[in-house]
Parts: structure tokens; C-alpha cells; sequence
């Protein structure tokens, strides 16, 4: 009996792989179509993307301290460069954007140093919620220039 169904099952072996076989070699495949070929006009690689032209100002602000407590008094640094050099005597000013207590200006305008440097005190007098982050705006008027420079911004979050 167990000579029986080896037999029995050794021919269903080879008869299923006889189908797959038989499927697998048919002509039941079909041809897609060719795609047609995309063609580029040379005119269109000759023409050159223009190359962006680089500000010549650049600025940048930070905290003396990114993790305050919620009373502490912070300092605003802010940095302001023309081709790489600081900028002397370009006011600045400053926004701070807390978050229940909305926008509140810096009364101080400082004018920047030698090296384009400024700072502003900021005392946080608990207005920003602990673990919530607060954003910081400068910018810089510069005499001569049409419009004022605005710097990345600088942010702090009480702990």
C-alpha cells in the first residue's frame, strides 16, 4: 500500500510540473507595443540655466542661552556681513514672537560694531511657557540700502 501511493504520488509530481512547463512555453504571452522614442531639441541643451546671483548680505541672530528658565534674562546676539565682512552701523531691531503673549518689539535699536556685531537683552519674565519654543526676528536697516536685511532667526525655549 505505501509502495502505492508513492507511485501515485511521483506521477502528480511529474504531471504538475509537466503543466507548469506546458504554461510556461506557451504562446499565450503577449508583444506590448513599442514606446515611441522621446526626442530633444539641441537648441534646448544649449541654452544655459542662469547661475543664481549670491545676496551680498548676510545675517544671522542666536540666544546666549536656547534653554533659559522661564524667569531669566537672555541675551540676543545678531550678526550682519556684506561679502563676508561685518557691517558698522546698521541698526537693528528685534521681535520677539511668544507664543500667549504674541508679538512684543525690543525697545533698544542698537547699531552694529566693527565687526557688524549687536545685542539686546531679552528679560523673559516667565511670558513664554516652560518647554514651549519662542522665535526671535532681527533686522538691520542699512543706510544706502533700499529695503532691511532680515536675519535667520534666533529661538530659545524655557525649560
Amino acid at each position: 500500500m505505501k509502495q502505492r501511493k508513492k507511485e501515485i504520488h511521483l506521477v502528480g509530481t511529474l504531471l504538475l510540473t509537466l503543466a507548469f512547463l506546458a504554461v510556461g512555453c506557451s504562446q499565450m504571452a503577449t508583444q506590448t507595443q513599442a514606446q515611441q522614442t522621446a526626442v530633444v531639441n539641441p537648441s534646448f541643451q544649449s541654452a544655459l540655466t542662469p547661475l543664481p546671483t549670491v545676496p551680498p548680505y548676510h545675517c544671522g541672530a542666536w540666544a546666549s542661552n536656547n534653554a533659559p528658565t522661564m524667569y531669566s534674562t537672555i541675551t540676543i546676539f545678531a550678526r550682519l556681513t556684506k561679502n563676508i565682512a561685518g557691517v558698522k552701523g546698521a541698526t537693528a531691531h528685534s521681535v520677539v514672537h511668544f507664543t500667549n503673549n504674541g508679538d512684543v518689539a525690543l525697545d533698544a535699536q542698537p547699531v552694529s560694531d566693527n565687526g557688524g556685531y549687536v545685542s539686546f537683552t531679552l528679560p523673559l519674565s516667565g511670558r513664554q511657557p516652560s518647554k514651549t519654543p519662542a522665535t526671535v526676528s532681527v533686522s538691520f536697516t542699512v543706510p544706502g540700502a533700499q529695503k532691511a536685511i532680515n536675519c535667520s532667526l534666533a529661538f530659545f525655549t524655557p525649560r
